[in-house]
């Protein structure tokens, strides 16, 4: 046994280590990713990025029902996206212990909503663990283990940000060695024909019932008795920040399990306390229980339903107290909002698509989001992965019902996200004839996670080569017309320019794949590390056409022109921009 410090995400990959996992398949998706990535780093198992989480889950719940122990992780929004087999799974069962990771994202840092996924438990009917640390994302994996496979369950184990990427003192201890459960041929268990679901709904609520009962009496959930003045019922990082205000001076019932609830140890801990608190993040899951039961308790008329806790929150709330100051400082920090990098590939398609004042631009989830920031602005609805395309078919469709002509509509996906859910969208225009340009922004990575590989890529998640799968070929295998599509790349201001006005006078689906590194990648940044673009003051005539660009490398101040030779990375787009020859790139 030694003691080392984890981020909550390497904790969940060494617990599920620890467990004896066998096998782990996700999508990646902040804040999640970071636990296939360490998982993936140990002997003696195996992990796959999948093409998006619904096919990760089918794929963990196969090896599951082979006999493996398996792992499937994603980000709150991405069990949407597997919600299918969820519910279906939590009928079959298991054969290997199948835990389910969801890492929820209070307070939105890197999502579009902040939706809370415990209540994906209920309505599927599974059992729910909530760690509040790092060292209990340990034991807790080993525990969720467990439970899968004593009560035959699929577990959710959900997680938030802070948990996921706080750092704390873990001790660490020896795999488990799990053999692979031999598989039987099950169809009443595995093959979910309406007969054999309705015999299987029985067997989830006796499930449920022996779950409940567990609940009330295991590890997970504990009663820690201090002042008996007030009782906090919490769990997950909540449980931290109260401990942290109220320490001794309250009494706290901590809940792991959250699904099903301990309905006995709540009443045995409610009649315990004189005022009684539900401190939770987001929506009352807890609370509406703990009242549905008839106590009296305090909850969201005082903490808030929208953000993430913090302890000044929760100070304010029960003690009515001001946040305490430790430290002052006079300075600001400046305001940084998210923007396309110096070098990034998208930056020329979405500069050649701004010249148009004609154009709907629906976007995706990606770095291209940022595509709509001024100066560019292009970028007009993000709704989901691979919405581009399929939103920008409705908006088409709209606009043909509607009678409005004159506006074109350009979908942007990037790489990776096409592979996750683009291409049905893109088929979905080719049956439906709709003359929409779907631009396929292939950067050769998964971005804005942090560098994952994908399908396009070349390389599995543990390092070894792929095939690569050629976007132009399926494009063309998905029905679009060859003389509709342009490959481009996107530092190429001249050819990304004719692509951008051949797909506007289209007519008829057409595809735009621009192809260009991720300017972050090591290799490229090593490719370009003496590279840079230099303006020349002598010829520039301060028509600031360049700064429509958007590069943050660029800046105009005192009324000159000049770029940050620290940022820049010579992708030259700004000297294909500048009609007076007035920028060099310098470094060649």
């Amino acid at each position: 046994m030694k003691k080392v410090i984890m981020t909550g995400n390497e904790a969940i990959a060494r617990g599920a280590y620890e467990a004896g996992c066998h096998m782990a398949s996700a999508y990646p998706g902040t804040p999640s990713t970071e636990i296939l990535e360490n998982f993936a780093t140990y002997e003696g198992v195996y992990a796959e990025w999948a093409p998006n989480e619904k096919v990760g889950f089918e794929v963990a719940s196969g090896a599951s029902i082979g006999g493996a122990r398996v792992l499937c992780t994603m980000k709150h929004v991405g069990l949407n996206v597997a919600a299918d087999p969820l519910f279906t799974m939590a009928y079959e069962g298991v054969n290997g212990g199948f835990v389910v990771v969801t890492a929820d994202d209070p307070g939105m840092h890197s999502s579009q909503n902040e939706q809370d996924n415990r209540y994906y438990a209920p309505h599927a009917k599974v059992a729910l663990i909530e760690p509040s640390d790092s060292q209990e994302c340990i034991e807790y994996m080993k525990k969720a283990y467990e439970i899968s496979e004593e009560f035959d369950t699929l577990v959710l184990f959900r997680t938030t940000t802070r948990v996921s990427h706080s750092k704390s003192v873990v001790t660490v201890g020896e795999r488990k060695n799990v053999e692979v459960k031999p598989y039987e041929k099950n169809v009443k268990k595995y093959i979910m024909t309406p007969a054999n679901a309705r015999a299987k709904h029985y067997e989830v609520e006796e499930r449920l019932e022996k779950l409940r009962k567990y609940s009330n009496n295991c590890e997970l959930n504990r009663i820690e008795m201090g002042s008996t003045k007030v009782g906090i019922i919490t769990s997950g990082v909540s449980y931290q920040y109260c401990k942290e205000v109220l320490g001794d001076n309250a009494s706290y019932l901590k809940i792991g399990l959250s699904y099903p609830l301990p309905d006995e140890m709540i009443k045995e801990f409610a009649s315990k306390v004189e005022k009684l608190y539900v401190v939770e993040e987001n929506d009352p899951y807890i609370e509406t229980t703990v009242k549905a039961m008839g106590i009296n308790c305090i909850g969201k008329e005082i903490i808030p339903v929208c953000g993430e806790l913090n302890p000044t929150i929760v100070r304010k709330a029960i003690l009515g107290e001001g946040s305490v100051i430790n430290y002052k400082s006079d300075v600001r920090p400046p305001s940084r909002p998210p923007v396309l990098c110096p070098g990034c590939p998208h930056r020329g398609i979405f500069y050649a698509v701004s010249k148009y004042k004609d154009v709907i631009s629906t976007s995706d989830i990606g770095c291209y989001t940022l595509g709509m920031n001024p100066p560019l602005n292009v970028g007009d609805t993000v709704i989901c992965m691979g919405a581009s395309i399929s939103g920008g078919i409705g908006i088409e469709r709209a606009s043909i019902v509607g009678k409005r002509e004159g506006k074109k509509v350009f979908s942007f996906i990037g790489d990776s996200t096409f592979f996750h859910s683009g291409v049905t969208g893109l088929i979905n225009s080719v049956y439906n004839n709709t003359p929409i340009v779907t631009v396929i922004l292939d950067n050769r990575i998964t971005g804005m996670t942090g560098h994952q590989e994908n399908p396009g890529s070349g390389k599995t998640l543990q390092n070894e080569p792929a095939p690569m799968v050629d976007i132009e070929s399926l494009v063309v295998s998905c029905g679009v017309k060859k003389e509709n599509i342009r490959v481009v790349d996107p530092y190429k201001l001249k050819e990304t320019e004719d692509a951008v006005k051949d797909a506007h006078d289209s007519k008829e689906p057409f595809v735009i794949i621009t192809k260009q590194p991720c300017a972050l990648i090591k290799e490229v940044l090593k490719k370009r590390a003496n590279l840079s673009c230099k303006v020349d003051s002598e010829k520039c005539k301060k028509c600031k056409k360049c700064l429509k660009t958007g590069c943050p490398a660029l800046k105009f101040q005192n009324g000159i022109v000049s770029i940050d030779e620290s940022m820049c990375n010579g992708c030259g787009l700004c000297k294909e921009v500048c009609p007076f020859d007035a920028i060099e790139k310098v470094g060649e």
